[in-house]
């Protein structure tokens, strides 16, 4: 099975939004979390979804995923005290969902609404192939690696710099484990899955280029910065038909 395990756990404080977290913010009269979800819904490919959300908000959810029919849902499971908390509540759903079948779960943020279902597709493939999917995108300013007193220790070249985004894919038991392994240990709040992998693992981690416009709706410059995006596919549209 191909499980997208989708983590909306966030209450969204830089976000700054008064009534809502920031998942469930509306652009063009839709909750982030429903242009997410909609990518892996209408990917053939994609079995099955989980989603690891705020408890209070799964009532919630649950009308949105009806009124959308958003179908492919199979459990919600209350989100963790930290985004690797959530994570490994999804993969635990995730696997209850998959049984004995060997499984790849696609790791991924309820709030990174602008993928699309080639990405989706090439994340399987890669993980079919290599073992790993880590979805990145080319960097296009200079990183500089500094230290404590911010003085520049290294200038990693752009050509091979890379920001990691999500999916971040996987076989499913094998990044359980490695959660296993990271919680045994103490470690409760990593950054990503790709890290723990890194860190837990001597596996190598196979990157995919995805689309630059693959941000994560955090603050509120992003989330203007999506509806800028989608009003330029909108209008893309219109022009292709002139």
């Amino acid at each position: 099975m191909n499980i997208a395990v989708i983590f909306a756990g966030g209450a969204g404080i830089r976000m700054n939004s008064k009534e809502k977290p920031k998942q469930f913010l509306e652009i063009y009269n839709k909750p982030i979390i429903i242009h997410t979800l909609e990518h892996f819904e209408n990917n053939s490919e994609i079995d099955a979804i989980v989603i690891a959300c705020l408890e209070d908000w799964i009532p919630y959810l649950e009308k949105l995923l009806y009124k959308f029919r958003i179908e492919k849902v199979k459990k919600i499971v209350p989100g963790g005290s930290t985004g690797q908390l959530s994570i490994y509540n999804g993969l635990k759903a995730a696997k209850e969902v998959s049984g004995n079948s060997k499984s790849i779960a696609l790791i991924h943020d309820g709030v990174r609404p602008i993928i699309n279902s080639e990405l989706i597709s090439e994340n399987i493939a890669a993980v079919k192939k290599y073992g790993s999917a880590i979805t990145a995108s080319i960097v296009k300013e200079t990183i500089l690696v500094v230290n404590n007193e911010m003085e520049i220790e290294q200038i990693p070249t752009r050509a091979k710099s890379r920001a990691a985004k999500a999916p971040q894919s996987f076989w499913l038991d094998e990044i359980i484990a490695v959660h296993e392994k990271a919680l045994a240990d103490g470690e409760d709040n990593s950054i990503d899955s790709c890290t723990l992998m890194k860190q837990y693992s001597n596996k190598n981690l196979h990157v995919i280029d995805g689309p630059y416009e693959n941000i994560k709706i955090t603050t509120p410059d992003d989330f203007f910065m999506m509806r800028a995006i989608l009003d330029a596919r909108e209008n893309n549209q219109i022009y292709l038909f002139e």
